[in-house]
């Protein structure tokens, strides 16, 4: 895999994991009442589905297991289709789907290591 697409998969885990912590605590009620929320957990459910738009060919045929299609639908829905978006679907995208596609994803992604944070036992 070359880095565009280990980049790209960093990107929908990175939403993936914002989305389970907007969603934490809160109820499909709270989505239809709070616009803030309903914006925050649109907007980051959008990210996954650019990012996953911006992945191989290659790569997305190699993890197959990974639905490219809906994941990349729902972010079309969402900006195209943005007045008719019904939360109800949004709600279970990302308390449903997501889960799995962040279990998905770490499988796929090798440990990420911070190469610009070296930190030492001698600087403690």
């Amino acid at each position: 895999m070359n880095e565009r697409d280990e980049g790209r998969l960093r990107d929908m885990l990175d939403a993936a994991r914002k989305t389970q912590r907007f969603v934490s605590g809160r109820t499909p009620a709270m989505l239809e009442k709070d616009e803030f929320f309903a914006a925050a957990l649109s907007y980051v459910v959008q990210i996954i589905g650019e990012a996953a738009s911006k992945v191989s060919v290659e790569v997305q045929q190699e993890f197959s297991q990974i639905e490219w299609r809906q994941i990349i639908g729902m972010r079309n829905i969402i900006v195209h289709d943005y007045l008719n978006t019904r939360f109800d679907i949004l709600w279970n995208a990302a308390t449903i789907s997501v889960p799995e596609l962040i279990a998905q994803l770490e499988a796929i992604l090798p440990p990420f290591v911070d190469e610009d944070s070296e930190s030492q036992s001698d600087d403690i």
